[in-house]
């Protein structure tokens, strides 16, 4: 039913990858900072930093071309689905 070219061979990741844009993701970078004390090196300073990445429309419309014709039913249960998600954030 997906409807874009195979990417190198790899069409299941492209899947995974395009839901967690479509949904919204957390992300989380690490930057470490070292230095040479006593001819080793140690850590001296350790940043964490994490944010939110909010859903991608795009995303969510290419999911959707992708999709059979959908039912009454099930466009009001993505909708509900996906206002859902938007009073989380």
């Amino acid at each position: 039913m997906w409807r874009y070219k195979q990417i190198n061979g790899n069409d299941n990741n492209v899947k995974k990858a395009l839901l967690k844009c479509a949904t919204g993701l957390s992300a989380s970078e690490t930057v470490e900072e070292f230095a040479v004390q006593d001819g080793e090196l140690k850590l001296v300073k350790k940043k964490v930093t994490k944010r939110e990445i909010p859903p991608d429309i795009k995303a969510v419309k290419l999911l959707m071309e992708g999709r059979d014709e959908l039912t009454d039913e099930e466009l009001e249960a993505e909708k509900q689905k996906l206002m859902d998600m938007l009073e989380e954030d």
